[in-house]
């Protein structure tokens, strides 16, 4: 029920209202709206003023996808820049992981602890420790779980910059931070395009070792052979042997080695790919043992394995022809390897996903090295095999010398070879760069990026005014009083006047100021309830005269008493003779406003203890009479509702011009009811921003009945400064006295 009659006063304001109406209510509670924002105002002044300082320091990265070592071009160039905001994406992820963090965490903490300055640094201090003279470092699991909070990292919009931003009260820690954020993210970076050098070179660093190991060997054992044996010396054509099948022994040995690097690598990028997309793994792999695509590798490996046979036998004259001729048949075939690797390059490509294309190219790349190493290694070990043959056809008396000198020649050549190749990937690592480029580091701020204090204190001007007005509305729609005379007309209830309660006047009106009419002729509410009196003159129109008016209210302390004694003394200002009866017998007040004793008064008289004389007292207005309630009864209602008193209210009526009686609240009890029923017209007093709508609503049903005495409702105290502000104007300017208006011209 009571959320239901919420429910409808809010629709009805909503329905009625209007920008006069938003208007009113502000005006209703301007006060709460004050006090509210300034309370806002005064908590974000606070709040700017203590704010700790924060500093912002910001380094800009530039990123680019890996293009390999600068010594080498890429195998597929017309595939290197797809996929590339997936990639920023992606490294951002990275920039995000752990790992990195763990790098940034562990240089802070070397940091601190070098330059030993604690006052320069505030996140990564533990603030839970109040030492006098020391302060005390975060654990190391702690400042990367903070690092994830107090770094931002984000792409410019459209561009290939990264920007890491990090906010500190610290402005060296801000700029550190942000430093080693990126030192740590470029560190990882370059070692994970690095990877795949690196390995290679760690391979054959640790074949370099072996190789030179097997030389030392291979030269002592020659030399304790020829110390024994006394044999110094082979034959030049035994010499010509080996240095032939130990050249071609140390190239089988180095495309062994190349074999095994493209294995390894192909085997490493397969695994990856394998994970990300297996079905295009086995496409690949399907590829690689596509009969032509070998045949044509294994006819190049045999012709360029062949020229390397031919110019080893061949005299300086012939060299040069045999070149050109073993040339322009191997590029031949390249040509031919190279369209069909074109062809399935991009069938591959196209089928590759975005993310994973640059992984499928290397793939491919390696792939086709692997095969064209084994090819080579394949034609290497037919050649060596055939000069095996030959080399065993030497003297046997030559033989053992000519082995010894044979596995150091070779195993010196493939040292060589290794050592060449080792340092060829040393310079592929260094100079295999990063796909990251710092274009701004971060530099210590010199002013706080936060708070903005005059923000704060307008946001908090703005939350305080906002919060001020929901307050004025949430009361409203949860308040279900009545506040203006709109209210009670919207429920079809007549409205007879309203009685202001306005302020520098209501301050004065207390207790010896309740009978306004009497003290204040002059004041607006005097105007008021002589308004009043007009409405009731004329409200029956074509009717019996009113004589006899009831009073009343819904519950108590809505003035009732105070309306009734001011409306009588309005009628008597009228040259009427006016008598007022305080008929509440119950809690009844009319001898506290003319401040006489409440006995002997209207009940001693009914039962006969005074005389009528007795009862009626003259008030210090002329024409204007009252009769107190007299000793408490213990039966009010029978009393109220007895012929008696039908008869006492007809020798009033026939006395006086007019009667009014002041009754208790119709809802508490129901004497009010009884006497409305005996009365000419009866008046419901109402208080504004007090009696509830649905009390009011109950109260004109109980005194609406068959005798039609019900004229209208009285709103007491109600403001018209917040809610008729016209109203409030003209009555002042007509009530107050003539010596009291201002002179000043009127400009026509």
């Amino acid at each position: 029920m009571i959320s239901e009659n919420l429910n409808n006063n809010m629709r009805e304001f909503e329905e009625g209202s209007s920008l006069k109406d938003y208007i009113t209510l502000i005006r209703q509670n301007l006060t709460p709206i004050v006090l509210i924002t300034l309370t806002g105002l005064i908590v974000s002044i606070f709040y700017a003023i203590n704010a700790r300082d924060i500093y912002e320091a910001k380094t800009s990265l530039k990123l680019q996808k890996p293009q390999g070592n600068i010594l080498e071009a890429p195998l597929l160039p017309e595939f290197s820049d797809f996929g590339n905001d997936r990639f920023i994406a992606n490294e951002i992820e990275v920039l995000k992981s752990y790992s990195v963090r763990e790098l940034v965490a562990n240089a802070l903490i070397d940091t601190f602890k070098v330059i030993n300055q604690p006052d320069s640094f505030y996140l990564i201090l533990n603030h839970d420790i109040e030492k006098a003279n020391d302060k005390e470092l975060l654990e190391k699991y702690s400042i990367i779980k903070l690092l994830k909070s107090k770094v931002s990292i984000e792409q410019k919009r459209g561009l290939d910059i990264v920007e890491i931003t990090v906010e500190s009260p610290s402005a060296f820690e801000a700029a550190l931070i942000a430093n080693e954020y990126a030192h740590a993210y470029m560190t990882l970076n370059l070692d994970f395009n690095r990877q795949q050098v690196t390995n290679v070179k760690n391979f054959l660093a640790k074949q370099r070792v072996e190789k030179q190991n097997e030389l030392l060997n291979a030269e002592v054992k020659l030399k304790n052979f020829q110390e024994k044996n006394g044999l110094f010396q082979l034959s030049e054509q035994a010499q010509a042997l080996i240095n032939q099948i130990s050249d071609f022994e140390a190239q089988k040995n180095s495309a062994k080695i190349d074999l095994t690097i493209a294995k390894n690598s192909l085997e490493q990028l397969k695994t990856e790919l394998k994970q990300q997309d297996p079905r295009l793994n086995a496409y690949l792999e399907s590829f690689a043992t596509e009969p032509y695509l070998q045949t044509l590798q294994e006819q190049i490996a045999e012709l360029e394995a062949r020229k390397d046979v031919a110019l080893a036998t061949a005299s300086p004259e012939e060299k040069l022809s045999l070149t050109v001729e073993y040339d322009k048949k191997i590029q031949s075939l390249k040509n031919k390897l190279e369209e069909k690797i074109k062809v399935y390059k991009a069938g591959i490509l196209a089928a590759s996903p975005d993310e994973i294309k640059d992984l499928t190219a290397k793939v491919l790349e390696e792939e086709i090295k692997y095969k064209a190493a084994k090819a080579s290694y394949k034609e290497l070990s037919k050649i060596v095999a055939e000069y095996e043959n030959k080399f065993n056809e030497l003297p046997k008396s030559t033989l053992d010398l000519a082995r010894l000198t044979r596995k150091v020649t070779t195993v010196e050549k493939l040292y060589l070879l290794v050592e060449e190749k080792y340092q060829e990937a040393l310079i592929n690592e260094q100079s295999t760069p990063g796909n990251v480029q710092v274009i701004d580091i971060a530099r210590r701020p010199y002013e706080p990026a936060k708070p903005n204090r005059k923000l704060i204190v307008l946001i908090g001007l703005i939350l305080g005014g906002g919060l001020g007005l929901t307050f004025a509305f949430v009361k409203n729609y949860f308040d279900n009083t009545i506040k203006t005379p709109d209210d009670i007309q919207n429920k079809n209830i007549n409205v007879l006047a309203w009685i202001p309660n306005i302020g520098g006047i209501d301050e004065r009106v207390n207790k010896e100021f309740e009978f306004i009419v009497a003290k204040r002729p002059d004041a607006i509410p005097s105007e008021a309830f002589r308004a009043l009196r007009t409405r009731i003159q004329f409200s029956k129109l074509g009717k019996d005269k009113i004589k006899t008016i009831l009073v009343t209210s819904s519950a108590p302390k809505e003035g009732k008493t105070t309306v009734s004694v001011n409306l009588g003394g309005s009628f008597a200002l009228a040259n009427k003779k006016v008598v007022i009866l305080d008929a509440d017998l119950r809690k009844p007040r009319v001898h506290n406003v003319f401040k006489v004793k409440r006995f002997p008064g209207f009940t001693d008289y009914f039962f006969g203890q005074v005389s009528y004389e007795e009862i009626i007292r003259k008030s210090e207005m002329d024409n204007l009479y009252y009769i107190t309630a007299g000793t408490i009864p213990p039966n009010p209602s029978e009393i109220l509702g007895s012929p008696e008193m039908e008869e006492f209210l007809n020798k009033l009526r026939n006395e006086f011009d007019i009667v009014i009686l002041d009754s208790p609240p119709v809802i508490a009890v129901t004497d009010s009811e009884i006497l409305s029923r005996l009365v000419d017209a009866s008046i419901l007093v109402v208080s504004a921003n007090n009696t509830e709508i649905d009390l009011m609503q109950k109260s004109v049903e109980l005194l609406s009945h068959d005798g039609g005495s019900f004229i209208g409702v009285l709103l007491n105290r109600f403001s018209y400064k917040s809610g008729y502000g016209s109203y409030y104007k003209y009555y002042y300017y007509y009530s107050r006295p003539k010596g009291d208006q201002s002179k000043k011209k009127i400009k026509t």
